[in-house]
């Protein structure tokens, strides 16, 4: 047997970085992933509305804020395809571009914000009368609500605490300091008024004066004492006597109720309407108001006199 003892033999082997592994490939997944993604916004800013837009937005910037009865609400942001996108008139042709509005669709647009201005505004007037002592007592004779016209406000007269001496616009002093207060918040206010005097159906025996005449004169004496509570005399727009033509309680045409004067915050609307020569009358023509501060006393019978 050969002593000889056998050489050791090493091999080295070298690993090749021909194909590079296989990193390329998420590389490019994830440029394709933010391709679709980007593809995907383009899509979205090009077949939705601004209102849409913005509801996204919303949901992404608070996503627990908008919650529904069952979690969060689907009900803003539809996006299961083209049969949710908006058609007719505001439907987006191309990405990136809309046509232009109509002037329709521009006027219903300023009514609509002018709407929600009114709305503001007599939120903002409760409170003040809520916060005001001395008008909290009166609360059940100062009724306010929205009419075609603007923001209306009625002070009515109640049994035994009437606005004016009978048959005269001389105005009680309680009827004077609600007048001023409202004056006061008035001038706050951008917008022109409107004032309008009612009276019962009680008649007057002078002909020489009728409910005409009395109607007209306690508006006008209304304008005055809004003046003095710090309303700035270039806002009157309007002074209409109705006389008993318009009946707030048409049932009991005597009721005290009746006498009352209106007055209402013009919206640019009618302000534009008078404007031009053809305003109307449809706030101090509606007889009946059903969002009063409180409720009226039920009426009873009156003296002969309006």
């Amino acid at each position: 047997m050969d002593d000889k003892k056998q050489p050791i033999v090493i091999k080295k082997v070298f690993k090749g970085h021909g194909h590079h592994g296989g990193a390329w490939k998420v590389a490019y997944a994830d440029f394709v992933t933010a391709m679709m993604a980007f593809f995907l916004l383009m899509w979205l800013l090009g077949s939705t509305s601004k209102s849409q837009q913005q509801g996204i937005s919303n949901f992404f910037k608070h996503p627990s804020a908008i919650q529904g009865p069952g979690g969060a609400s689907t009900s803003m942001i539809k996006l299961g395809g083209t049969k949710d996108m908006p058609t007719g008139p505001t439907q987006m042709h191309s990405i990136g571009g809309s046509r232009a509005p109509t002037q329709e669709e521009i006027r219903r647009a300023a009514e609509e914000k002018e709407r929600q201005r009114m709305q503001t505004l007599e939120v903002e007037l409760r409170k003040a009368i809520n916060r005001s002592q001395a008008l909290r007592p009166f609360k059940d004779q100062l009724l306010i609500d929205i009419t075609p016209e603007g923001l209306r406000i009625q002070i009515v007269d109640k049994e035994n605490r009437p606005m004016f001496d009978l048959g005269s616009d001389v105005l009680m002093p309680y009827a004077r300091a609600i007048l001023e207060r409202i004056g006061d918040f008035l001038n706050h206010v951008p917008n022109k008024i409107s004032i309008t005097g009612h009276t019962d159906a009680h008649q007057f025996l002078n002909a020489n004066m009728s409910n005409w005449e009395l109607s007209t004169e306690r508006a006008n004496a209304a304008r005055r004492a809004l003046i003095a509570g710090g309303m700035d005399k270039g806002k009157v727009a309007r002074i209409v006597g109705l006389g008993d033509t318009v009946l707030f309680d048409k049932k009991n045409p005597l009721a005290a109720v009746n006498r009352r004067i209106s007055i209402i915050v013009l919206n640019k609307q009618t302000e534009e309407a008078m404007a031009k020569g053809d305003a109307y009358l449809t706030g101090a023509q509606t007889s009946t108001v059903q969002t009063a501060s409180a409720p009226v006393a039920a009426p009873v019978p009156t003296p002969p006199h309006p």
